[in-house]
């Protein structure tokens, strides 16, 4: 019986993404034991493979809430692949892959997917000279959650120096992308089923970033977006073909740009797979779950009976 499975929740880990990891595997676990399941919170550090063999009975399935690198790059996809045990969302090439923001770009491009104009430059470079005319987004190739993004305005002389800090802790190289003016959409997969649509609008300034993203109040999110009936159609096609293409498993969320600005370029642009969306309050996918019927322990349920190994 279900009710009677052992789920091991990993969250925490080391990443930029730590504090967000806690949260949506403490919210996830909440609702797997209101579900009935035996569960076992782990906050992960480089031991976790002694920690997941000393864990008595063994779990029969790893629910994975962490988030950014080592969680979400196909590292602890590896690590339970050896380890034979079934775990949620995507495996290990599409885990890596949708993470390097780079190498994915190739792949949506192959399979007929729109993206922002770009080029990949170390940081040192992109500090140096604009790669790309203002107004341009500089990103680490692999994060998350909006760690480490720059935008460089059309009034901005110089380019970013911020870049050349020696502190910096996001990697050498950088994804410089033409910016898209416009919404900032979303839109969730769910096994094969693409979910809605939403509209995130920062509340203050004119960036999704990371506290637009997790504080409270911190963005509004339309659902559905207030689009044309064949724009919405067609993000929810893109967010489909593009969780396919990188050959994604379980749950994962799509964003895009779309310019509707006044005399814009009406162009519709993926900019990545979050192949571990967040799961706390204020995130996105039980958001949309919701819309489409399934109550947020549903959702996390849903995941935990999609679980398998060789994803």
């Amino acid at each position: 019986m279900a009710a009677q499975k052992h789920v091991a929740v990993l969250m925490g880990g080391w990443s930029a993404e730590r504090e967000v990891s806690l949260n949506s595997g403490r919210a996830c676990c909440a609702a797997l034991e209101e579900r009935g399941y035996k569960v076992t919170p782990i906050d992960v550090q480089p031991d976790i493979a002694t920690v997941i063999e000393n864990i008595h009975p063994k779990p029969d399935v790893v629910f994975n809430a962490l988030h950014g690198r080592f969680g979400e790059d196909g590292t602890i996809q590896g690590l339970l692949e050896i380890m034979r045990l079934p775990y949620t969302h995507s495996g290990v090439l599409a885990s890596a892959l949708a993470m390097q923001k780079d190498k994915a770009k190739v792949v949506f491009e192959a399979a007929g997917i729109p993206v922002a104009q770009g080029v990949t430059v170390h940081r040192r470079e992109a500090a140096t000279r604009h790669v790309l005319p203002p107004p341009y987004v500089v990103k680490p190739v692999n994060e998350g959650s909006s760690v480490g993004v720059i935008i460089v305005r059309e009034d901005r002389s110089h380019p970013p120096q911020e870049l050349l800090r020696e502190d910096w802790p996001f990697g050498d190289l950088v994804l410089v992308e033409k910016y898209v003016p416009g919404r900032e959409l979303t839109c969730a997969v769910m096994g094969d089923r693409a979910l809605g649509v939403i509209d995130i609008r920062p509340a203050a300034g004119l960036f999704y970033d990371y506290d637009a993203k997790y504080a409270k109040g911190g963005s509004i999110h339309v659902l559905p977006a207030e689009i044309k009936p064949n724009i919405y159609q067609r993000v929810q096609e893109l967010a489909l073909t593009a969780h396919q293409a990188l050959g994604c498993r379980g749950v994962s969320r799509t964003d895009l740009r779309y310019d509707d600005t006044p005399g814009g370029t009406g162009e519709l642009v993926v900019l990545e797979v979050n192949t571990q969306p967040g799961m706390t309050e204020t995130s996105l996918v039980p958001e949309l779950a919701a819309h489409a019927g399934y109550s947020f322990g549903e959702l996390v349920q849903w995941m935990v009976e999609d679980a398998s190994c060789d994803r």
